[in-house]
């Protein structure tokens, strides 16, 4: 196990030292950049975290008045991708989109090939992807307490469908068996589309699913939806209330996008990434796109981010030790 799991809280140290020189090295961030950056994503083309790495690419060049080149390396459950950017200089000439799998890879894996804290730089939690807890609409169940009540009344009958082990749907299931005591069969896929199929068929009767993957089928009838796994209701299903609101107080799981540095960028460096990806959060066309992906901008300061990474990989580790999550 690497230092993230043994200490995160030295994320907060690192983000704490890095604040206090912040100011007292500018001439980086001033001369910064005069070429071409890479953005390591990795995922492979075409699917959301590279769409959104690419929006993100498109407004940071201009606004950087540098092109952003993007090198998709996915595999490898993202530590393909992740290796990458932990072996690049850190000069700010090379930076990299982080998922939920950066918390989670330190606790599914015995070991990696770098080390999660030591390795990287925080700069900035770009956005988080709205989850829809939804049923076939043959389960006789309308809400959430009325899921729960059926789950308990007839315990290990219900299918439950989840794409990838320690994927986000997985750590989503795992976390509401927890907080609501329900026993459920857990039937893993190894895709989304699959998973999906036989929901929509009927095979298997609940899922944790992206909002904008389920939307089309939600709005024709074919799936039910009821309630969201974010702590804010989804701007594409108003009408949902959240797990939070059903009864499960200070429930989240979604889904993640960020960036990160190597270790070794300069603080100034940092501090002008996350100010630019901070305005570009405010531009309405941007926040109009994203929310049409079913996610929320969220564009928090290299501190904030770091605290939330220490958070969520208390929370996690702990679900992923006591759940025995091994990778697939």
């Amino acid at each position: 196990m690497n230092s993230f799991s043994r200490n995160p809280l030295r994320w907060l140290l690192a983000i704490a030292a890095m604040s206090v020189f912040a100011t007292a090295t500018p001439a980086p961030a001033q001369q910064y950049p005069s070429t071409p950056i890479k953005l390591i994503v990795p995922q492979p083309p075409g699917g959301p975290t590279d769409t959104v790495a690419r929006m993100l690419a498109q407004k940071l060049s201009a606004s950087l008045g540098q092109p952003l080149v993007i090198e998709n390396r996915p595999g490898g459950g993202s530590i393909i991708g992740t290796d990458a950017l932990a072996k690049s200089a850190g000069d700010g000439y090379t930076l990299g989109i982080a998922t939920v799998q950066h918390i989670v890879n330190p606790f599914l894996y015995a070991s990696l090939p770098f080390d999660s804290v030591r390795d990287f730089v925080p700069v900035t939690l770009i956005s988080k992807a709205d989850i829809v807890l939804v049923v076939n609409p043959e389960l006789p169940v309308k809400n959430l307490r009325e899921l729960v009540a059926l789950a308990k009344q007839k315990p290990g009958t219900i299918g439950w469908a989840f794409a990838g082990n320690g994927g986000t749907g997985h750590l989503a299931l795992e976390m509401f068996q927890k907080a609501s005591g329900v026993d459920v069969i857990k039937v893993p896929y190894k895709g989304t589309q699959p998973a999906l199929t036989d929901l929509l068929g009927g095979q298997v009767s609940v899922m944790f699913d992206g909002v904008v993957t389920s939307l089309p089928h939600i709005k024709s009838g074919k799936l039910r939806p009821i309630a969201v796994a974010s702590l804010k209701r989804s701007k594409l299903l108003p009408d949902v209330p959240t797990i939070s609101e059903s009864g499960f107080p200070d429930f989240e799981a979604v889904g993640l996008a960020a960036l990160m540095a190597p270790a070794g960028t300069p603080p100034s460096i940092v501090n002008k990434l996350q100010l630019e990806v901070s305005r570009i959060a405010q531009d309405p066309e941007f926040d109009a796109k994203m929310t049409a992906m079913g996610l929320s901008v969220v564009a928090n300061t290299p501190a904030e981010f770091a605290s939330y990474i220490q958070q969520e990989s208390t929370k996690l580790g702990a679900l992923i030790r006591a759940a025995n999550i091994k990778p697939q």
